[in-house]
């Protein structure tokens, strides 16, 4: 880890303000942050530590009936909170499946999103052919170790999938990101936070330097939703994939539905084709299969993850069946 200036912001504008220098990065829960600074993937001239700052720990009803969360809110905390379990349980269980207990009582859902990819040549001690770390370098995954790597939306230049848990949820939520920087406030939709490889290799997300996540604000209930994770084990540990569903049913009838996909993609990959056949579909209907199926279209298999497709199309199934019984 090399050397770095330490500063404590009072107050957004200030933290802001630091940033605009160059070469800091934000800090605030710090589980990921210290990770990358030790193997060299960040060397942040200067910290900026954001705990102090007001206003951005809040979980408060928007006017048009939906929800804002500020960015510091402890995971566990949003998880908990009786307004996200009753209106988005697909959201609280994202946020109870990611990492443990120990982290989601440090780590904040602003910081979740900003995860890098788990690629083990992204993530390597000693270099390795990556274009996430080192642009133009190639991609060592894939010709290599790419089991659970991506099946929507790669490319030669990087085939890494994007593994935070509450970031799906978001994305099926229809949700924003809610960002500040010195020319005022911006909000990006939760379902194109993340860039993929075709677009930009090396970005992780659409901040700009400098830029400060503030909230994420959620339009409207869901309170029929659901997230299901697929992993080597229960505890502690990445998704091979994943889903989050949102339903709006008339008896077993969907009448509107959010589907989003983790773990298959550089972003989290929401399932349009598949929402939009599902209108007017009976639940566990033939039509239901066909309108699941449709969704995988463009789903493309690397050398060694061909199985992810069938098992992400499983999975969509079991999450629609478990959000229509919420």
């Amino acid at each position: 880890m090399e050397p770095f200036e330490y500063r404590r912001a009072a107050s957004g504008k200030e933290a802001l303000a630091l940033a605009s220098r160059g070469g800091a990065q934000f800090l605030a829960g710090g589980t990921e942050l210290i990770n990358w600074m030790r193997i060299g993937i960040e060397r942040p001239a200067t910290l900026i530590d954001i705990t102090r700052i007001d206003g951005l720990s809040h979980i408060t009803t928007l006017p048009n009936g939906g929800l804002s969360i500020g960015a510091l809110n402890r995971l566990n905390d949003v998880a908990q909170h009786a307004l996200v379990a009753q209106r988005y349980p697909v959201l609280s269980q994202a946020i109870l499946k990611a990492a443990s207990a120990q982290i989601r009582n440090l780590a904040t859902i602003g910081g979740n999103p900003l995860q890098r990819v788990r690629c083990p040549y992204f993530r390597a001690d000693e270099p390795t052919p990556c274009n996430r770390r080192s642009p133009g370098s190639g991609c060592a995954a894939l010709h290599g170790f790419n089991e659970k790597h991506a099946i929507f939306g790669w490319t030669d230049d990087c085939v890494a999938v994007q593994p935070s848990d509450p970031a799906v949820a978001l994305a099926a939520l229809d949700a924003a990101y809610v960002v500040r920087g010195i020319s005022g406030v911006r909000r990006i939709p939760a379902r194109d936070f993340h860039v993929l490889p075709g677009e930009d290799p090396s970005a992780h997300h659409r901040l700009r330097p400098g830029e400060l996540m503030v909230a994420m604000e959620i339009p409207r209930h869901w309170p029929r939703s659901a997230y299901l994770k697929i992993r080597e084990r229960e505890s502690y540990e990445y998704a091979t994939a994943s889903v989050a569903v949102a339903l709006d049913l008339d008896g077993d009838v969907i009448r509107r539905a959010r589907i989003a996909l983790g773990s298959v993609a550089m972003k989290p990959w929401r399932l349009d084709e598949t929402e939009r056949r599902l209108a007017g579909v009976r639940i566990g209907s033939p039509e239901m299969d066909a309108a699941i199926n449709a969704g995988f279209g463009d789903a493309r298999a690397l050398s060694r993850n061909a199985y992810k497709i069938q098992l992400a199309r499983n999975a969509v199934a079991r999450a629609i069946d478990q959000a229509a019984e919420a």
